[in-house]
């Protein structure tokens, strides 16, 4: 249910979660069932026969706004739309296979935050579908060989376009001479770390992904670097500020050894990470340079103008183009 009283909006669950047997608001204790019909209004039949609600007053009419839920791989989906259909359909074959993949066991939560980046929130869904800005702007990453063009990966989309595939295997990497011609800054640095056990890892799954970014239209992404794996989802606070939660997770059969890698490696991503901490960034560096000039419009042609997946390489804008695809339908634009 929609957490808004419906007389006049105010919060009704100030907690996370409680017990309780009935919900109240506390403005003018309007109590509601567990299932969000109303139950009760304070002064219905006004005080010594004067006020209260009129006669046709019918509590039936008035209730928190309900959704209809559906869990799958552990998450909880949420819609207004009664027409649509169930989430495993929603993603098609290949997004909901690769999400059982990661989630399709029993998890644990290791860990979760949010932070405020400052961009409209349609910014950070392209951030998360633009597979080639991470070896240009992300260096650790380039650095020390976690994700690289050169490394053998793809993107699939979806049958629709919107939702996507990003993915790499680590080990079958072969230097490409386009990162000199190129310059790109980090591939040529000789650096080591003074903590090598943040880049160690064991092999998770048999297909030899070592790198994967998954977006769920609109708002969602679950991501597998190394052995970290976390779930982001963003929501609009207004036109040029989006807040960003991330869930950091492993599985219920991990050894504490490995729970304890999960959560090293967790410190590549977040507000203070070694390398997501520059999308926030970034984002908020368009939203500035974007804004003075209304009329302009981006480029996003990286990879051709086509919006089909790409399997054999991650140098294109493909799976962009597939969100605002999917966007521009839903919008009737």
């Amino acid at each position: 249910m929609v957490n808004r009283c419906a007389h006049k909006g105010a919060l009704v669950c100030l907690k996370k979660k409680d017990n309780v047997a009935s919900l109240s608001c506390v403005y003018h204790a309007w109590n509601y069932e567990l299932d969000g019909k109303l139950k009760g209004v304070a002064f219905r039949n006004g005080v010594r026969g004067h006020g209260g609600m009129p006669e046709d007053f019918d509590p039936k009419q008035h209730r928190l706004r309900p959704l209809r839920v559906e869990s799958f791989c552990g998450m909880i989906f949420g819609t207004f739309a009664d027409e649509i259909e169930d989430v495993e359909t929603y993603l098609g074959p290949e997004m909901a296979s690769f999400v059982k993949r990661n989630l399709g066991r029993p998890l644990r939560i290791l860990g979760t935050h949010s932070q405020m980046i400052h961009n409209n929130w349609k910014l950070y869904a392209e951030n998360l579908r633009d597979s080639y800005h991470a070896t240009l702007l992300h260096t650790f990453y380039t650095t020390f060989k976690v994700n690289r063009l050169d490394m053998d990966g793809g993107i699939t989309l979806s049958e629709r376009k919107w939702h996507h595939l990003s993915f790499a295997r680590r080990a079958k990497m072969q230097e490409a001479a386009e990162y000199a011609d190129a310059k790109v800054h980090s591939a040529n640095y000789e650096s080591a770390l003074d903590g090598p056990g943040l880049l160690e890892a064991w092999e998770e799954f048999d297909d030899g992904i070592t790198h994967s970014i998954q977006t769920v239209f609109p708002n969602m992404c679950i991501q597998f670097t190394l052995n970290s794996l976390a779930i982001r989802f963003f929501a609009p606070r207004g036109v040029d500020q989006t807040e960003l939660f991330w869930i950091y997770l492993g599985y219920e059969r991990d050894t504490d050894e490995q729970s304890r890698m999960r959560v090293t490696q967790s410190n590549l991503t977040g507000a203070a990470g070694l390398v997501s901490l520059e999308d926030g960034c970034i984002n908020e560096f368009v939203q500035r340079g974007t804004r003075a000039d209304p009329d302009q419009s981006s480029f996003i042609e990286m990879g051709g103008r086509e919006v089909e997946s790409e399997r054999n390489s991650r140098a294109t804008e493909t799976a962009v183009r597939g969100f605002w695809y999917g966007y521009r339908n839903i919008m009737g634009l």
